[in-house]
């Protein structure tokens, strides 16, 4: 595809010819901030539904809101007590797949339809196919009308469309140091297996 080639000729230039403009030396994901109408009331959700667990707050904090925590991410709740009534995030609306959302990838996601069945939370599902791999979506709104997707997406194989992922950009030095605070190199190993099986079973073809 012509955009697939022209975002490989314009990462590659910025990764053989740019010294300045560097990324930000970033490690990982650390949370999520949502803004809710009943703090205890999301809780309850991202505790029953979800499976994360509360942790300490800063006592600090001079506003009401909570924290919770699991698979490696931050799920922050600020209550905003501006939300009236008539805001927009109460009225009933299909679930779209294609609004902001964040995405938790699941073991089983039959098992999952079931559960929101048995608590009696609508769902919408969708189904990505591509080169013959299905990746199965179930998507569902939190209290406040955010978006949830659940997925086995990593049916689908993490391939690059360049090099570029794989140079350090923050020198060698930095790099390793960063690598070793954050197993960032986790990500390069993965993207690596899965480009190496999607050639083996190319190669089958």
């Amino acid at each position: 595809m012509v955009i697939e080639e022209e975002l490989i000729s314009s990462c590659e230039s910025e990764c053989e010819g740019e010294e300045g403009g560097e990324p930000l030396p970033l490690l990982s994901l650390n949370h999520v901030s949502l803004l809710v109408r009943s703090v205890w009331t999301s809780v309850r959700f991202y505790e029953d539904v979800l499976g994360f667990f509360l942790i300490k707050r800063p006592s600090s904090f001079n506003f009401h809101g909570a924290w919770l925590f699991n698979y490696g991410i931050g799920i922050h709740l600020l209550e905003n007590e501006s939300i009236d009534e008539y805001n927009t995030m109460n009225e009933l609306r299909p679930i779209n797949p294609k609004d902001n959302h964040i995405s938790f990838q699941c073991s089983d996601v039959g098992l999952v339809k079931r559960r929101l069945e048995e608590l009696g939370m609508k769902y919408a599902t969708a189904v990505v196919e591509e080169g013959g791999i299905q990746v199965d979506q179930v998507f569902f709104h939190d209290p406040d009308g955010y978006m949830v997707e659940i997925c086995n997406c990593d049916n689908l194989p993490v391939l690059p469309i360049s090099s570029c992922p794989f140079k350090p950009k923050h020198g060698l030095e930095n790099y390793k140091k960063m690598e070793a605070i954050s197993n960032c190199g986790l990500m390069e190993t993965v993207m690596m297996e899965s480009l190496s099986m999607w050639v083996l079973d190319k190669r089958k073809l």
